[in-house]
């Protein structure tokens, strides 16, 4: 097998930056998911935030990203589907947070910091998307993975889910609403990401896309890139054999461990093209996946494509291009079972 592509999402839900290589880290591809669109919402003056992500704010998909690391900077482009005219803005990729507000944020039940970036930003975004937004720039903070791992263990935390909540929550630059939270016992260090949802990669099979593709009429195509991975292997024998990836081998030393599935949502419904839910039979793909594709007795209502995957930590720091060789190391004999520890509902799953 080998890798096909590799993606970085410099702002969550965008449209993604094909890469050539990519060095690893414990946090994910350098510059993924570093930033995050949030909306402003005003309750009898009372202002709060709230994640966005495409699940439930369809529109973003029509904001393309483009990387230039020689300036330092990205460049988000807007094309909206109404005619209108397409525009840009060019943003630090590190940019300087000395004199940003420091705001709150919460997702999945892990919360964060985060820098609230410069006006002309959100002023941009905000007339963009026709109501008030704020870009947040995560910086140095990192988030506490929820999802249980036997290898990266999350410790848990107690208390309940608030369903959708622990997904789209709010968000405010007063003290943070999870503070209350208590984290379990423990003495393995927990995995950290940045604004990714459950793990700092998502590994997927371009072979599974053959299964995917059966289940459309003729002449109807559907894009990988809907399942937002950061890696994409290709040559594999079967469909689906990445439900059982343990661990995989890039280029004969690389390792990365596949830890968990990835359960979906209606993002994958979403018309690119339109930037809105599709009407076609691409625009019912949950529904067809979840006839046979709801694997996961963890989420057993939500169809799976693709895994959840960290690096090894000896891997830390190597670099991996498009073409390399990768090799099954290890496998699983069944599903893994995706779960949030201590936490009595589980969140409606999204991968953004």
């Amino acid at each position: 097998m080998l890798i096909e592509k590799l993606y970085v999402y410099p702002i969550k839900s965008l449209r993604a930056v094909p890469l050539d290589s990519a060095t690893l880290t414990r946090f994910g591809f350098h510059y993924d998911r570093d930033f995050m669109i949030l909306q402003m919402n005003d309750e009898n003056g009372d202002k709060t935030l709230k994640n966005m992500t495409i699940a439930a704010f369809n529109q973003m998909v029509r904001f393309f990203q483009e990387v230039d690391n020689d300036k330092g900077t990205f460049k988000v482009t807007y094309e909206p589907v109404d005619g209108g005219e397409s525009k840009s803005i060019d943003i630090p990729l590190a940019p300087d947070t000395s004199e940003l507000e420091v705001i709150d944020i919460e997702m999945h039940k892990s919360p964060t910091k985060a820098y609230k970036m410069d006006d002309k930003y959100n002023d941009w975004l905000s007339e963009c998307f026709g109501y008030e937004t704020v870009l947040a720039y995560i910086g140095e903070n990192v988030r506490e993975v929820r999802m249980s791992s036997d290898r990266y263990k999350t410790n848990g935390i107690n208390g309940a889910s608030n369903g959708a909540g622990g997904w789209l929550s709010s968000v405010t630059s007063a003290a943070s609403k999870a503070t209350g939270l208590v984290l379990g016992s423990g003495s393995d260090k927990p995995s950290e990401i940045k604004f990714a949802d459950c793990a700092p990669y998502l590994v997927v099979s371009s072979k599974s896309m053959d299964d995917v593709h059966s289940r459309l009429s003729d002449g109807e195509d559907f894009d990988i890139i809907k399942f937002r991975p950061n890696l994409i292997v290709s040559g594999a024998e079967q469909p689906w054999e990445e439900d059982y990836w343990a661990e995989l081998t890039i280029g004969g030393q690389a390792k990365l461990e596949c830890e968990h599935n990835c359960p979906r949502c209606v993002s994958i419904n979403i018309d690119y093209n339109t930037g809105a839910q599709g009407t076609g039979e691409a625009g019912a793909m949950l529904k067809k996946l979840s006839k046979d594709r709801r694997v996961d007795p963890g989420m057993k209502w939500s169809p799976i494509f693709g895994r959840y995957t960290f690096v090894h930590p000896e891997s830390e720091g190597q670099c991996i291009k498009v073409g390399d060789e990768v090799e099954v190391s290890r496998k699983n004999t069944d599903h893994t079972a995706f779960d949030w520890k201590g936490l009595s509902t589980l969140p409606e799953a999204r991968r953004s």
